[in-house]
């Protein structure tokens, strides 16, 4: 197949066209204006420069694709009300569905979804594709909620026969976290840098196996189905201080209670948008993710594509360390015991 991923300049999106070539198919990268295509280095592929609200740039961009791996949605960087973000997420979302319906001859659509968009089983089980909020979460918080419109809207265009399909990762390590995104965690445990954390139930899967599994549902997935890429269940009092001995270092010794960590973001997010500058450490979307966070069953992945992890946690752990090491985000990694 011609494959085209958005957002491989991303670490699942780097993961993921690196999985399209490895499993013998062409790779397209369709990126913005001033994207850093000089990440992408390693891999051979056809560029195509479309701009995600310019849908008549994406039609012509998707024109002789047979797939397109979307792993560039809408994510709330920057300090707005609620309702905006959603919006903007909703026309940005509704802006690449109508250019995928546009290009025709598309065969599989996979849109690359949060696990934050599953709500908590009521049971207490492990959490799985079939779990669907009946309306709106009632937290209000901007991640969730643009999560939950995309996942929905995804949904609703595969009920009218556009060909979707939802891939999921969990909590991902690896390389080419150039942010870095959720390998900020590994870098600060590292560098000694993290005063305390949140408690919390995440699945952990290496980066390269979720870019793989995506992959897989271009090729396999059923079309409005979702498929959760897992790893390994763990809860974070037991993965920062698995993180800590493996890279030689001593472990935050605070675990923030929730309660205190949702008043904490509030004041650090109302500062920022009042007095501006850099993203605070304990944002609102981290308490989000963390307190609706849960264990994963990731067999229906395993059943129906195939997926499985080729690495086991400490493995992910070890690999992203290293590179965090290669690329200067940690000061000097210490020898550790694995």
């Amino acid at each position: 197949m011609k494959i085209g991923v958005i957002g491989a300049t991303g670490m699942i999106g780097h993961h993921t066209a690196k999985a399209v070539l490895e499993r013998g198919h062409e790779l397209t990268v369709i990126h913005r204006k001033n994207s850093k295509l000089s990440l992408l280095n390693d891999l051979s592929f056809e560029a195509a420069e479309a701009d995600l609200s310019d849908e008549a740039a994406l039609t012509k961009a998707f024109a002789g694709l047979d797939a397109i791996i979307h792993c560039a949605a809408y994510y709330p960087s920057e300090p707005r009300p609620l309702k905006e973000d959603v919006r903007l997420a909703r026309l940005q979302m509704d802006t690449f569905l109508s250019a995928c319906e546009a290009a025709k001859g598309l065969k599989k659509i996979v849109y690359t979804g949060g696990s934050i968009a599953l709500p908590k089983a009521l049971d207490g089980s492990h959490g799985t594709e079939e779990l669907t909020y009946r309306s709106a979460p009632s937290i209000k918080n901007a991640y969730l909620h643009v999560k939950y419109e995309m996942d929905k809207m995804a949904r609703e265009r595969a009920s009218e026969n556009l060909p979707i399909v939802i891939g999921i990762p969990v909590m991902c390590f690896g390389e080419y976290d150039y942010g870095p995104s959720t390998g900020q965690l590994i870098a600060e445990v590292a560098n000694e840098t993290l005063p305390a954390y949140l408690e919390g139930k995440r699945n952990v899967v290496y980066t390269g196996d979720a870019g793989r599994g995506l992959v897989l549902a271009a090729e396999k997935g059923r079309i409005g189905e979702r498929y959760l890429f897992a790893g390994s269940n763990i809860a974070m009092s037991v993965l920062v201080p698995k993180i800590a001995m493996l890279a030689g270092v001593k472990p935050p010794r605070v675990i923030l209670p929730l309660p205190a960590a949702k008043i904490i973001a509030s004041f650090l997010s109302a500062k920022q948008r009042l007095l501006g500058g850099p993203s605070p450490k304990l944002s609102k979307t981290a308490v989000a993710v963390m307190g609706l966070g849960q264990f994963i069953n990731g067999s229906k992945a395993q059943r129906e594509l195939g997926y499985s992890p080729s690495l086991t946690l400490d493995e992910t752990l070890e690999r992203t360390l290293d590179w965090f090491v290669q690329e200067g985000y940690i000061k000097d990694k210490g020898e550790g015991t694995s």
